[in-house]
């Protein structure tokens, strides 16, 4: 059974269930402080952790993660289960590889009408280092309402690389300025991490609460 960590109000008119990234547990700062801003905007968030994190949690030798590929079953019981404790409209999505494996599964649930939106933090639309191994073929086909945070210097996905790609209408992205992966800026540059992280949180309540 998928084991839910919940953030914000039981009544909200919606809600996200996200998934960590490759390194980092569900817990981890960067998801703890979205997953509080997002609540204080109204929005109920559903955490999880893919088996390989949980076994390092309980003490397992730490491994590299599992290809995303193979990650698609646990999204998809993740998602079900946070669909029987939601209330109002449910999204998928998580912080790069956890926002990389709900978007492999979130066209075939809005289609069933199990969820209403995807919502990537940090896509990586390629490795490091490497633009021309892209990984977006599945999202050229996307009608599932979808919006990616990226941060403008992102080494997964500048904003350059990622704006000479063809995505479908239903894709939006919303840049933060500056940003790396995590969406930190270089000092100097205007704006600060917590304020490209507070815009963001703007960015996906508003987009969960148009679905």
């Amino acid at each position: 059974m998928t084991e839910l960590l919940w953030t914000g109000p039981d009544d909200a008119d919606a809600t996200l269930l996200l998934a960590h990234g490759a390194g980092a547990p569900m817990d981890s700062p960067f998801m703890t402080l979205i997953s509080d801003m997002l609540a204080m905007r109204g929005i109920r968030v559903a955490r999880f952790e893919f088996a390989y994190m949980a076994a390092r949690r309980k003490g397992g030798k730490r491994r590299p993660p599992p290809k995303a590929e193979t990650l698609d079953g646990e999204m998809t019981v993740a998602a079900r289960a946070a669909a029987a404790g939601a209330s109002g409209k449910l999204a998928i999505g998580g912080k790069s590889m956890g926002g990389r494996v709900a978007s492999h599964v979130a066209e075939n649930l809005h289609k069933t009408a199990e969820v209403a939106g995807l919502v990537c933090l940090g896509y990586p639309f390629h490795p490091p280092n490497t633009p021309e191994r892209l990984r977006v073929a599945h999202l050229e086909t996307l009608t599932c309402p979808t919006l990616i945070i990226q941060g403008e210097r992102d080494p997964f996905g500048t904003r350059a690389e990622v704006e000479a790609l063809t995505l479908p209408p239903a894709v939006r992205i919303h840049w933060a300025h500056d940003g790396d992966h995590d969406l930190g800026p270089r000092g100097g540059s205007g704006t600060t991490r917590r304020g490209n992280l507070e815009a963001a949180a703007d960015a996906i309540a508003a987009f969960l609460k148009a679905l």
